[in-house]
């Protein structure tokens, strides 16, 4: 089993650490402390204050069935509620939903767990990579962000309570249009655009517009820059520079921070706009109540640390019809270091469900160490 350091490996790239010693620039990054604003989603509506909130809810889209009842950990977790007792957590998807609808038939391109202290008001964000081979929660092994193309957010969460011994109930969709939505409205976003972003980013953009129906430029030059809605969400979409989809996911939390930020100097008027705009792009299944619950403490929320899943992997092509997929090596070991991640647990013993998964993984994949 690997060592259970609780940390991300290597908290920009997600690969495993090399021993060496992290740079000034990403010490001083982990020191800042940001409000962050719930999730990708609530974020826009909690920024207003609560009697704002309770005006605009209704516009929120329920319509997505999640039988809660059917979201159960793991049997086998003897401690599951004493060790995520005063944490709220909660299930993140950004999906590429084209038809405008947020329930199954479509994959999600963003897969993120955020773990709310509610004692501390820390926030820690873990980001699943979806190429990541697991358990679907009905047996079947494939890339994670299957689960939502062929259950919807219900078959999501269970597939990440499945895998990873949590007991998550409640989840935010969110369609990447309303990103290009969002950005756009508050007068775009600042990123630094490396040498080897520009052709990806450019090449994304056209895509991005033709669902979107919103034009946009290509960029000329690197370096940091504003970015338009279109292109921002093209940004967030890179996946094919050093790194592959884990660098992709590090792209996709700083579009996030980068509009947290943004929004915590909009004004009302703007703040109103967006979520007029935005709510019909965003399904959850937090009641009104539950919200005004997570609003009242907005003032004591920062973000705490942020990672990605799994900790120690590698990756294979694997047949033509699934192509790449992440490796976590292993299962039960990653299961482990995730749950001191997220809730400071040491030496915690994943349940015979995920020992028994993580087996499934090495028979099929032939790969049980890092090599």
């Amino acid at each position: 089993m690997a060592k259970n350091t609780g940390k991300a490996s290597n908290k920009s790239t997600g690969k495993p650490s090399t021993g060496k010693k992290i740079s000034k620039k990403a010490a001083a990054k982990k020191k800042r402390r940001r409000i962050l604003f719930i999730i990708e989603a609530i974020v826009f509506v909690v920024l207003i204050g609560v009697l704002f909130v309770m005006s605009k809810l209704d516009k929120l889209d329920r319509s997505v069935d999640v039988n809660e009842d059917n979201l159960k950990a793991n049997e086998g977790i003897t401690n599951i509620k004493e060790i995520t007792e005063g944490y709220t957590n909660v299930a993140l998807f950004g999906v590429d939903a084209r038809d405008g609808k947020l329930g199954k038939g479509t994959n999600s391109d963003t897969i993120m767990i955020a773990s709310i202290n509610n004692k501390t008001g820390d926030i820690k964000l873990c980001s699943v990579y979806r190429d990541t081979y697991l358990n679907l929660s009905d047996d079947t092994y494939k890339k994670a962000n299957a689960a939502y193309l062929h259950g919807g957010p219900e078959q999501a969460i269970k597939m990440l309570n499945m895998n990873l011994d949590l007991n998550i109930t409640k989840y935010v969709s969110i369609d990447f249009n309303a990103i290009v939505t969002v950005v756009d409205i508050l007068g775009g976003i600042e990123i630094d655009v490396q040498e080897d972003e520009i052709d990806h980013l450019n090449n994304y953009t056209v895509e991005t517009s033709a669902v979107t129906g919103v034009q946009t430029t290509k960029l000329t030059k690197t370096g940091l820059q504003t970015l338009d809605g279109v292109q921002a969400t093209s940004y967030a979409r890179i996946r094919y520079t050093s790194g592959g989809d884990y660098k992709r996911t590090e792209r996709q939390r700083l579009v996030l921070e980068k509009i947290a930020e943004k929004a915590k100097k909009a004004n009302l008027a703007t703040l109103n706009r967006i979520v007029d705009k935005v709510s019909p792009g965003i399904s959850t299944n937090f009641s009104t109540p539950e919200i005004f619950g997570l609003v009242a403490d907005i003032a004591k929320y920062n973000l705490a640390d942020q990672t990605g899943f799994p900790f120690e992997k590698t990756t294979k092509n694997w047949t033509k019809k699934i192509g790449d997929v992440v490796i976590p090596i292993t299962l039960e070991s990653n299961v482990s270091q995730l749950h001191q991640f997220l809730f400071a647990e040491e030496n915690y013993s994943p349940s015979p469900t995920v020992q028994a998964i993580s087996k499934k993984i090495i028979e099929d994949t032939g790969i049980s160490e890092v090599k």
